[in-house]
């Protein structure tokens, strides 16, 4: 069997432009340019090698709930917190929790929020 490595994940969402400065602002994203195509998807690097591609779909309703998202993984969560908090966006813990961080059998520890979609987001420092 081969060995994989992960490249990419795609979401699709209302606003890219909208989209493009929340993952911008919240993450300090970098903005690279789209190879692949010359839709009006727009490609942020997360490191040095694993990409969020943000798919334009005006009509596009996410139905998700908190079991279905992707997690990042930080030195420094109480850091990112604050961050979040400075910018208004509130977070919670698996069960809710407004502005709760969760700490998980193992010691990690970790907190979930929305995007502008509705995408679930967990960051941990797991690291």
């Amino acid at each position: 069997m081969p060995n994989f490595s992960f490249d990419h994940i795609a979401i699709s969402v209302k606003d890219v432009d909208e989209s493009i400065s929340f993952y911008k602002k919240v993450f300090d994203f970098k903005e690279i340019a789209n190879t692949a195509s010359t839709s009006k998807t727009r490609w942020l690097l997360l490191d040095d090698k694993i990409q969020l591609h943000v798919i334009p779909r005006p009509d596009f309703k996410v139905v998700t709930n908190k079991a279905v998202h992707f997690a990042l993984s930080t030195k420094n969560l109480v850091s990112f917190s604050e961050h979040l908090e400075s910018l208004n966006i509130d977070f919670s813990d698996w069960i809710g929790s407004v502005n709760k961080d969760y700490v998980r059998a193992d010691g990690v520890l970790q907190i979930y929020f929305q995007d502008p979609n509705g995408y679930w987001i967990e960051v941990n420092n797991a690291v």
